[in-house]
C-alpha cells in the first residue's frame, strides 16, 4: 500500500503527526493480482490520459467524493490481507492514515491501526515496513552485497529490480489525475515486487531469518542483527536449561583486551589490511576466504563461557600475527557460540552455497539454495561483532578480540603463502584478497594449501577486467568481466549532490563500462579531460541553471529548534521565513551556494548572477580528486596548460 497526500507547494512534506492535508490517492497492489487505486475526486483534476506510457491500464480506479469513505475502503481492503507491505509506513503512510482518520471523525473502532513505540500495527494483519528491512546494515551488506547505496525506494528498486519511480516537476497536488494514478500505483507495485522478485527471494529471506532467530517477522523488519542473535542465544539457553548471565558476570571472569585499536572508539585491534597501490591494474582476481570469522569461532571453540575461564583443565592459546599471546580458550566442552555458529557455517559453506552455484539444478531450486545461504550469511558474519558491542547482553570483548586476532593471523599466513607461490597481492582487507594476473595453477595450489594447513576454504569471488585503486582502503572502482562497474567509497552519489554533478558521475561510470584495455583508458582520460573542462567553463560563466546547481536537504525539526549550530539548509529556511514563506519540519529546503556573508541562499530568493562559481568548482574538485589521484594526477592538471592524457602516457612510459 502507498498513499499520496496533497501538498500546497513543492518541497513541503506533509507531517503525519498533524495530518492537515487530504489524502488524494491510495494505491494497492496484491500478490493475488489486486491492482487498485482509490482516488479522491478533485475539481479540475479529472483529466485522464490512458495513452501515457506509464499508465497502469489493467488497474482498477475507484473515484470517491468523500475522503472519509476512501479511507474506510482502504482499511477494509487492508484488513482482508494477512500481510500488508509498506515502504516507510511506520513513519509516514500508516501513521498519516491513522491521524487523518481521526481528523475526519472516523470512530476509533473503525480504524484498524495501532501506533506503537516504533511501529504501526494492523489489527488483523502483519505489517512489514520494507524501508526498515532494507535499511538494516546486515541485510544491505551481507544479503545484497551493498548493491544499493541509499535506502530510498527509488534507489533500492533501481538496484534490485531495475525499475524506478515515475518522475515529474510539479507538486503532487498539481499533476493530472492520470499521472497521479500512475505515480502512486508504481510505488505500490515496486513495494510489492521487492518481495516477489527472484522467486520471492526477500519474502523467503525474512521468513528464514525469523525462523533461525526465533523472532517474529515484524521484528525482523525493525530490529538490528544484534537483537536477532540475542534472541537465538537466549532461546538456546532456555532450551538447554542454562542460566543467562549478566554482562557484569562475564566481564568479571575474563581478562581485558590486549591489543590497541586503530579505529577510534574500538576497544581492540580489528582486521589486517594490505594497503592498496595507486593506479589501474588489469586482470585482477578477488579471492574470498569463505566465512573466515565463523570458521575461527568454530575451530577455536570461542564463546563467552570458554574464553579466559580459570577453572578449565584443558586450554589452547589465542596468538595473533605477531606471536603475542592474548587469551586462552577452554576446550573441555564445546562452547555455545561455537556450536551455533559452527553448525550454521557448515550448512552454508558445505551445502547451500555450493548447491546455489550448481547449474544442473532447476532455476527454482537454485533460487531456494541462494536464499538459504544468504540468510545464514547474514547471521554468521555478524556473530562475532556482537560480542564487541557494549549494548549486547552477552558482551565479551575478549571473544571479539580473539576472533579478530586469529583472523589476522590466518590472513597474514595466506598473503605470505600467495607471495611464495609468485602471486602478487594488490590489496587485502579482512577476508578478501585482490591478486594481480594469477594463473589457474597458482590459484589451485593456494586453495589446496590453505585448506590443508589452515582448514579454510578460499574461493574466487569475482574477476575484474581492471581495478582502479586510489591508495586508500575500501576505495576503488572496478569493471567486472561482464561489463558491470563496482564502486567502493569512490564517487558515490549522495542525496544532496547537485544534479549537474550527479550527471557527471553517471556519465563517468557509463563511459568506464566500455574500457577493456590500457588504450581504452587513454581514450577515457581524453574524454574526462574534455568533460571536466566543459563543466569548469560552464560554472565559471554561470551557464548552469539554478535547479541543476541546487542542493536539497530535509529539515529534521522546525528551524527555531536549531540553537547550537545552523547548517546551510536551516539558514536558507530562515531566509524563506523572513520573506513570509511557511516552513515546517520535514520540508525539503532547496538552496544554492552564493557570494554572500552566509554563503548560501534559498533557491526561491536567488538570481543566477549571485552564484559563487568557486564554491561549485571546489565541489567538483572534491568529488573527482580521489579518482584522479589513482593516476597520480592533481586537479590543477585538468584546468592548467598540461593535460591528463599526456601525464597518463608519461606514467605508462
Amino acid at each position: 500500500i502507498d498513499i499520496e497526500v496533497f501538498t500546497p507547494f513543492k518541497g513541503r512534506v506533509p507531517s503525519p503527526k498533524l495530518a492537515e492535508y487530504p489524502v488524494i490517492s491510495i494505491a494497492l497492489a496484491g500478490s493475488d493480482g489486486l491492482k487498485k487505486i482509490l482516488l479522491l475526486a478533485r475539481e479540475y483534476k479529472h483529466d485522464f490520459d490512458y495513452m501515457m506510457e506509464d499508465y497502469p491500464v489493467d488497474a482498477e480506479v475507484e473515484v470517491f467524493d468523500s475522503e472519509k469513505d476512501m479511507l474506510l475502503e482502504a482499511f477494509r481492503i487492508m484488513g482482508s490481507y494477512p500481510v500488508v507491505l509498506t515502504y516507510n509506513g511506520d513513519n509516514f503512510d500508516l501513521q498519516y492514515l491513522y491521524m487523518r482518520a481521526f481528523k475526519l471523525g472516523i470512530p476509533r473502532s473503525h480504524i484498524p491501526l495501532k501506533i506503537g513505540e516504533d511501529m504501526i500495527r494492523i489489527d488483523t494483519s502483519i505489517h512489514l515496513d520494507l524501508y526498515k528491512f532494507f535499511s538494516n546494515r546486515a541485510v544491505k551488506n551481507y544479503a545484497f552485497g551493498g548493491k544499493y547505496q541509499e535506502e530510498k525506494l527509488d534507489a533500492v528498486s533501481g538496484a534490485l529490480l531495475g525499475v524506478s519511480k515515475i518522475g515529474f516537476e510539479e507538486t503532487i497536488g498539481d499533476i493530472s489525475a492520470s499521472l497521479l494514478v500512475a505515480y502512486n500505483y508504481r510505488d505500490a507495485e515496486i513495494t510489492l515486487n521487492l518481495t516477489m522478485f527472484s522467486n520471492e527471494l526477500v519474502w523467503k529471506l525474512m521468513i528464514l531469518l525469523a525462523r533461525v532467530s526465533k523472532t517474529s517477522i515484524e521484528d525482523i523488519c525493525r530490529r538490528q542483527i544484534s537483537n536477532w542473535i540475542q534472541n537465538l542465544f537466549f532461546w538456546e539457553h532456555r532450551k538447554l536449561g542454562y542460566l543467562i548471565p549478566n554482562k557484569e558476570d562475564i566481564l568479571r571472569h575474563v581478562r581485558g583486551t590486549g591489543t590497541k585499536a586503530i579505529i577510534e572508539g574500538k576497544k581492540y585491534a580489528g582486521a589486517l589490511v594490505v594497503e592498496p597501490p595507486k593506479g589501474a591494474f588489469f586482470n585482477v582476481v578477488v579471492l574470498d576466504i569463505a566465512s573466515l570469522y565463523p570458521s575461527i569461532i568454530k575451530k577455536y571453540n570461542l564463546s563467552y563461557e570458554t574464553v579466559d575461564m580459570k577453572w578449565c583443565s584443558k586450554t589452547i592459546d589465542i596468538v595473533d600475527e605477531t606471536g603475542r599471546r592474548l587469551h586462552e580458550v577452554c576446550v573441555d566442552k564445546p562452547g555455545l557460540t561455537a556450536q551455533l555458529t559452527g553448525i550454521l557455517r557448515d550448512y552454508r559453506v558445505g551445502i547451500y552455497k555450493k548447491r546455489s552455484k550448481d547449474k544442473s539444478l532447476p532455476p527454482e531450486t537454485l533460487a531456494w539454495y541462494e536464499v538459504v545461504q544468504r540468510a545464514i550469511k547474514v547471521f554468521i558474519n555478524a556473530s562475532y561483532g556482537v560480542f564487541g558491542d557494549e549494548k549486547f547482553s552477552l558482551y565479551s570483548p575478549a571473544v571479539a578480540e580473539s576472533v579478530t586476532a586469529m583472523g589476522r593471523k590466518s590472513f597474514y599466513t595466506i598473503v605470505r603463502k600467495a607471495a611464495d607461490l609468485g602471486v602478487k597481492t594488490l590489496y587485502g582487507d579482512t577476508d578478501s584478497i585482490f591478486v594481480w594476473a594469477p594463473t589457474q595453477e597458482q590459484l589451485r595450489k593456494l586453495q589446496t594449501w590453505i585448506l590443508e594447513k589452515l582448514g579454510l576454504e578460499i574461493e574466487i569471488d569475482k574477476y575484474f577486467t581492471y581495478v582502479v585503486f586510489t591508495g586508500l582502503k575500501k576505495n576503488y572502482l572496478g569493471r567486472t568481466v561482464d561489463g558491470g562497474i563496482e564502486i567502493k567509497g569512490l564517487v558515490a552519489k549522495k542525496r544532496n549532490t547537485p544534479e549537474f554533478l550527479k550527471d557527471l558521475f553517471e556519465n563517468i561510470l557509463e563511459k568506464l563500462k566500455s574500457v577493456e584495455n590500457p588504450a581504452g583508458f587513454i581514450e577515457f582520460v581524453e574524454w574526462l579531460e574534455d568533460q571536466v573542462k566543459t563543466i569548469h567553463h560552464d560554472i565559471k560563466r554561470k551557464e548552469i541553471t539554478l535547479d541543476r546547481l541546487a542542493i536539497r536537504v530535509a529539515l529534521t525539526k522546525t528551524p527555531s529548534l536549531y540553537t547550537k549550530t545552523k547548517p546551510p539548509h536551516v539558514k536558507a529556511a530562515l531566509q524563506l521565513m523572513n520573506y513570509g514563506y511557511s516552513v515546517e519540519e520535514g520540508d525539503i529546503i532547496t538552496f544554492v551556494k552564493v557570494k554572500s556573508k552566509e554563503g548560501y541562499k534559498a533557491i526561491q530568493l536567488t538570481r543566477l548572477h549571485e552564484v559563487d562559481p568557486d564554491k561549485y568548482i571546489e565541489l567538483v574538485k572534491s568529488g573527482l580528486e580521489q579518482f584522479l589521484s589513482a593516476f597520480g594526477i592533481k586537479w590543477e592538471d585538468i584546468i592548467g596548460s598540461g593535460g591528463l592524457t599526456e601525464l597518463l602516457r608519461n606514467n605508462r612510459a
